[in-house]
């Protein structure tokens, strides 16, 4: 009896959990860290709380674009290594000196989960299919800008629960407060999400998340973020 694997939505197609996890994650702290600063000058009344709101939105927004281009350049980064990786094994002196290029990438990555004669095995067979392979050009691909959209969601996203309040209650401090009270049970519950994947308690890890979210957002308001 065969059993289907599960339909992955937008997100977990081009996204893997621990980068989906940290654009939430970055998302909170720059809209927590965006808010606290912008409440210290904010006016009383609701143009305090639409200069809150203008402040979280806007920032998620900026960031999300941001995030979003270096997840391309990432990309691009990492593929161009393959194929200097490529070229480093096709321009090798000799089979050995090429085996050995191939021998050096495999073992940081797989020594810990198999035995030698097995990495040797598998570098050989690495090293005969490199032989053939044809460099292909480096350039953004679908996948590349589907994944940028995705990070940019997830930032723009991670900061809309936290807006609420500034869009219900007209005395900014009290909305300031809210949100913030709102974006530290986000918080939390990203820790307890993180858990899920990392296999630890997921108590310890949502006030731990909670508390590394908050000394990041002192360390970014001290040094002027």
């Amino acid at each position: 009896m065969s059993t289907r694997s599960p339909k992955k939505n937008f997100f977990q197609r081009y996204l893997d959990p621990a980068s989906r996890l940290g654009e939430i994650l970055f998302g909170l702290i720059m809209v927590l860290t965006t808010t606290l600063t912008a409440g210290l000058i904010a006016a009383e009344g609701k143009a305090g709380v639409r200069h809150l709101l203008v402040s979280a939105v806007g920032c998620n927004i900026a960031w999300g674009i941001i995030d979003g281009i270096m997840y391309v350049m990432n990309c691009l980064t990492e593929r161009g290594g393959k194929a200097r990786l490529l070229q480093a094994v096709q321009n090798a002196p000799d089979p050995g000196a090429a085996l050995d290029i191939v021998r050096a990438e495999v073992e940081s990555e797989f020594e810990s989960l198999s035995k030698p004669e097995e990495r040797e095995t598998l570098c050989q067979a690495i090293l005969k299919h490199l032989t053939h392979v044809h460099p292909a050009k480096v350039w953004v691909t679908k996948e590349d800008l589907y994944g940028a959209i995705a990070c940019f969601w997830l930032v723009f996203v991670s900061c809309l629960p936290a807006a609420v309040p500034f869009l219900i209650f007209s005395n900014p401090r009290r909305a300031l407060r809210v949100s913030n009270g709102v974006l530290i049970v986000m918080l939390f519950v990203v820790g307890q999400k993180w858990a899920q994947y990392a296999r630890v308690n997921r108590l310890a890890a949502g006030l731990a998340m909670v508390v590394i979210g908050l000394a990041l957002v002192g360390v970014a308001i001290l040094l002027g973020g």
